[in-house]
């Protein structure tokens, strides 16, 4: 099979495609012939080495395709299923072993594109608005990167719920995709201080709740943003990880942090398929859109992650693989 393979730690160029074998799965995996992958963040970061991953590795964490094989003792999953998943390692190739428990089944109205591009941002928006806070009608909720994968289904969600949303983004033409997803005020974070104009837009008040997967460049103001007894949740580190912070400067403002990371609200198959479904669920009713900015055959995965890294790109990359 066809993979990107790494051997050493490096930039995208350290990307390099091999003929490696078709794996046989073993008791509890599915082996799933994949159609289209997802990138995210955490590849780059594996690929950097900022995350340790045992060399050498076939990166990607997301894909989408149809089941060649199960392992024995699988009866969740069987040859010929049309399945996406997150989470397993080795994504970047022709085939994958996933556990057969992992796999979520796709609906024959849902394409592998969107297969591939919905479930690590679309169950990371699920657990990132039901888990942490209560939006009620009325809320402001202050999201950043809002026209990224997570911040474009993070906007529309809370829309749904009868939030309002302040997004911020770096550029204006993102800033024009955060208010066509229903945002209702849009800061340039590079121009404005999101701080004070969150203040500004709240008649002093503040955002009620704060979801931030940006970390260093934006978690101090955080705390500025956020109402008297409000809530900050960080889930990512695009921009590095926050700065320290002193557990009593909470207390000036009775502030709440939380900390996220899907993985923790995926325990159980019941919960992958409650968050998946809900997923899928806003795709098939029309109100939650993926954004899908690319799509790059399998070989060209470094140019892939070289834009992403870059932040060239808005919504999500996908990786094709020709039948």
């Amino acid at each position: 099979m066809r993979a990107m393979q790494i051997t050493q730690n490096g930039d995208a160029s350290v990307l390099q495609l091999k003929n490696l074998t078709v794996p046989t799965p073993g008791p509890g995996q599915a082996l799933v012939k994949l159609h289209t992958i997802g990138l995210n963040f955490i590849d780059i970061y594996m690929r950097s080495g900022r995350y340790a991953t045992q060399l050498p590795f076939i990166p990607g964490l997301e894909g989408a395709g149809v089941v060649e094989a199960v392992g024995p003792g699988v009866q969740v999953v069987k040859p010929g299923d049309r399945v996406a998943y997150t989470g397993t390692i080795g994504s970047y190739a022709e085939y994958n072993l996933v556990k057969a428990e992992q796999l979520i089944p796709l609906p024959k109205e849902i394409s592998f594109e969107q297969g591939a591009a919905f479930p690590l941002q679309g169950m990371t928006a699920h657990y990132l608005l039901h888990e942490f806070y209560t939006i009620k009608p009325g809320d402001t909720i202050l999201v950043h990167a809002a026209a990224g994968g997570v911040g474009l289904l993070l906007v529309q969600w809370i829309k749904k719920m009868g939030g309002k949303v302040i997004g911020t983004v770096s550029t204006e033409e993102k800033a024009q995709l955060a208010r066509q997803a229903g945002a209702d005020h849009v800061i340039l974070y590079n121009q404005q201080d999101f701080a004070e104009e969150t203040k500004k837009l709240t008649q002093g008040r503040g955002a009620d709740y704060i979801i931030d997967g940006v970390g260093k460049t934006t978690f101090t103001k955080d705390l500025e943003a956020a109402k008297i007894r409000g809530h900050i949740c960080l889930f990512g580190s695009a921009s590095g990880p926050a700065e320290p912070l002193l557990p009593n400067s909470l207390q000036a403002k009775s502030l709440t942090l939380s900390g996220g990371t899907l993985f923790t609200f995926l325990n159980t198959r019941e919960e992958l398929l409650t968050r998946a479904q809900a997923v899928l669920k806003g795709i098939g009713e029309g109100w939650l859109k993926l954004k899908i900015d690319y799509v790059f055959p399998l070989e060209e995965a470094a140019k892939a992650q070289a834009m992403l890294e870059s932040r060239q790109t808005v919504g999500k990359v996908i990786l094709k693989i020709d039948d």
